[in-house]
This record gives structure tokens, sequence and C-alpha cells, in this order.
């Protein structure tokens, strides 16, 4: 096992935690809740909103502890499985260790959310016209990336295989 399949995933989800972080905080210290600030008018704006549930506002509501349990412990079995997929993985290349570190990375970011505030802070809010796409962080965006990168190897690897049969 080489040291660097073992350090790109660390060194990529050190990175997102830290940008989200970081993101956040600015976020939480320029804007007041709900407040809105056009970036690009008519497709994207940076607007601080708190997100109780998961991905998309997904089972949002009143806080209550049940909730922050169940997705303390989504996040924690998240990982598990990363470092399950770290193991499987690491000798397949640094595409598969980057999507690996990326997703860790966004969801360790958003459970450091939840464990400090209860919630996550979303202030990433595209959209056209009438019609926004729910808004989301730096911790969330690394997580579709990672995962896209995830099965963009696979996918080229499938495409390996059918060559050499």
């Amino acid at each position: 096992m080489s040291s660097a399949s073992v350090k790109t995933p660390l060194l990529w989800a050190g990175l997102v935690v830290i940008l989200d972080q970081l993101s956040k905080l600015w976020v939480v210290g320029s804007f007041l809740t709900h407040e809105s600030l056009p970036v690009i008018p008519g497709l994207f704006n940076l607007t601080f909103v708190t997100n109780t549930g998961a991905a998309f506002g997904i089972l949002a509501g009143t806080q209550s502890l049940g909730r922050q349990l169940f997705f303390v412990g989504v996040a924690l079995v998240a990982l598990v499985v990363l470092y399950m997929a770290y193991k499987e993985y690491r000798e397949q290349g640094q595409i598969y260790m980057t999507a690996i570190g990326l997703v860790a990375g966004g969801a360790l970011g958003n459970l450091v959310d939840r464990l400090r505030l209860g919630h996550v802070i979303d202030f990433l809010d595209f959209y056209f016209r009438q019609s926004h796409w729910p808004a989301f962080n730096i911790a969330d965006s690394a997580i579709t990336i990672g995962v896209g990168l995830f099965l963009l190897a696979g996918f080229r690897e499938q495409g390996k295989g059918k060559d050499a049969g």
C-alpha cells in the first residue's frame, strides 16, 4: 500500500472540512437567516438558511433528539462504509481515493454542524425564475462530486473490461 493511497483521502477530507466550516462561519457572520445576496442575478444567490433535515431538506422539521441521533447515526454509518470502500479500492487508483476523501469530508463537514448547532448551514442558492434548487453548501458539493468521480471511475473500469474481453 503506497503512502499516497493513505494520504489522498485524508488530504481531501481535511480540505473539504476546512473550506466547508470556514465558508459557513463567514455566512453566519455576514448574513441574517434567510438574507440573500444576488451574485449572478437570475441564477445564483448566497442565501443563509438552516436545514434540520437531510439533503434537500428531506425530513426537515422541528428539531428533536431522535432526529439528531438519526442523522448523526447515518453520518457515522456512512463514514464506516467509506472506510470499508477505502480498504477495498485503495489500490485502484487516485480517482477512487479522491472520491472517498471528498465524500468523507462532506459527511464530516455536515456532521460538525449537526453536533455543534443541531442543524446544517446551507447558502448556495441556484434558481431560474421562480424555481429554486434547494440551497446547499460546500460539504454537499464535495459529496456530489465525490460520488460522481466514484461512478466515473467505475464506468471507466467497466469500459476497460469490455475492451479486454
